[in-house]
């Protein structure tokens, strides 16, 4: 059975390069990214809001300090 990738999940996306930088759990794009983003809170709220969500966003909502940390220090 074929995945169900969000159209979000590409370079672009910040759980993509957090997970590619091996800060991020595979569960979270498994769960999420590769499940068409559903439940997805960062992609409903891009979708109905036009809100960009930080990268440090979890598709949950949560916010997670150890990403926070890493795109606050990629940013100087």
């Amino acid at each position: 059975m074929g995945r169900d990738i969000c159209r979000w999940y590409n370079e672009t996306s910040g759980m993509k390069r957090a997970h590619d930088a091996g800060l991020l759990a595979g569960k979270w794009i498994d769960d999420y990214c590769l499940n068409g983003g559903r439940e997805c809170v960062r992609k409903r709220r891009f979708e109905r809001e036009g809100y960009v969500s930080p990268d440090y966003v979890l598709p949950n909502g949560e916010v997670d300090p150890k990403l926070k940390e890493w795109v606050e220090g990629r940013a100087r």
